[in-house]
């Protein structure tokens, strides 16, 4: 019986398989870091992709990557956490290109640092961009997608999104929203074929630490999440989290998990919370302390370079920033 199970749980997802070629897909965040790697694998199966990001640097670069590689490509400078402007992008992509069939809700700010240092500003900024932002998109796809007979959403939530890290709360605060507005769309849309896929990826190397922000003692922060984010057992490649992401929204998969360390963390918080709680509270207390000062300013990744970061630890993440555009607009 398992095995009959298993056979029709594969051949239902074969039959949902999306054929990219001639679709358009909107990519939200998609100038740099993961949303560049996940429009390169769309454009590499022949989709047209429509960029969203508010840096009209970094986005003239990531079109120029893309149109280098062959394929066809837009950007809008925008800011998605606006409910007018998110509309306003989705009516210019299927303007443009007369259909939208794809949407990626990637756009991200990490701030990390103790509880003493964050602001309410600090959980606001999270909540517009990983909860309202994606909201909104999505408010302004759906029924141009229920018009057309379907589509493919993939809402990019994060292992933060499922078990709570220390030093992330704000990430982790607003990644669950997202994760639970998700969710609870799946089951919603699928009736009109508009499939929600829910992606909670650990670790990636796509180098974005170097662009997260960092509080408190920010250099000590940058270098235990930049070392951490190097290291070849627990974090994955960007590329193959690309490859993985665009095949889960290509077979309708309600939710992805990337990295075997991410499903070990989630599995562990459903079956023993308190043995994660605990071992959490033992990561706590090796993570750099607050400084005394207050909720204080904020630094880049490349403002809180020390000896350990940059160095021979990071150099796998350094690597991923130059390969995806990450380097600072100039």
């Amino acid at each position: 019986m398992l095995g009959a199970a298993v056979a029709v749980s594969k051949w239902r997802r074969a039959q949902r398989a999306l054929d990219l070629g001639g679709h358009v897909a909107l990519v939200t965040g998609g100038s740099r870091g993961l949303g560049l790697l996940i429009a390169r694998e769309l454009g590499r199966q022949g989709a047209v992709v429509m960029l969203v990001a508010r840096d009209e640097m970094e986005l003239r670069r990531a079109q120029q990557d893309l149109h280098a590689r062959g394929v066809e490509a837009a950007y809008v400078v925008a800011d998605i956490t606006d409910e007018a402007t998110a509309e306003r992008i989705v009516s210019e992509t299927i303007t443009r290109f007369g259909r939208l069939d794809v949407l990626i809700n990637n756009a991200g700010v990490i701030t990390v640092g103790p509880i003493d240092h964050m602001s309410v500003t600090d959980f606001a900024d999270a909540m517009s961009t990983h909860f309202w932002g994606p909201l909104h998109a999505m408010r302004a796809a759906i029924p141009f997608m229920k018009q057309r007979g379907g589509g493919r959403i993939v809402n990019i939530s994060s292992i933060g999104g499922r078990v709570g890290v220390p030093h992330l709360t704000a990430y982790c605060a607003s990644k669950f929203a997202l994760t639970g507005l998700s969710t609870s769309l799946q089951a919603e849309l699928r009736q009109h074929g508009i499939f929600v896929t829910t992606v909670c990826p650990g670790l990636m190397r796509t180098g974005s630490p170097f662009n997260a922000r960092f509080k408190g003692r920010h250099r000590e922060e940058f270098a235990w999440f930049t070392i951490a984010d190097s290291l070849p057992v627990i974090s994955i490649d960007g590329r193959r989290a690309a490859v993985q992401v665009v095949d889960a929204m290509r077979h309708g998969d309600a939710e992805l998990i990337v990295s075997w360390p991410a499903r070990v963390a989630i599995a562990a918080a459903a079956v023993a919370p308190n043995t994660v709680a605990t071992a959490m509270d033992l990561t706590n207390r090796l993570m750099p302390s607050a400084n005394g000062e207050g909720e204080g300013r904020s630094y880049s990744g490349w403002q809180s370079t020390s000896r350990w970061a940059p160095s021979a630890l990071t150099r796998l993440s350094e690597r991923s920033a130059a390969a995806n555009n990450e380097l600072p607009s100039v």
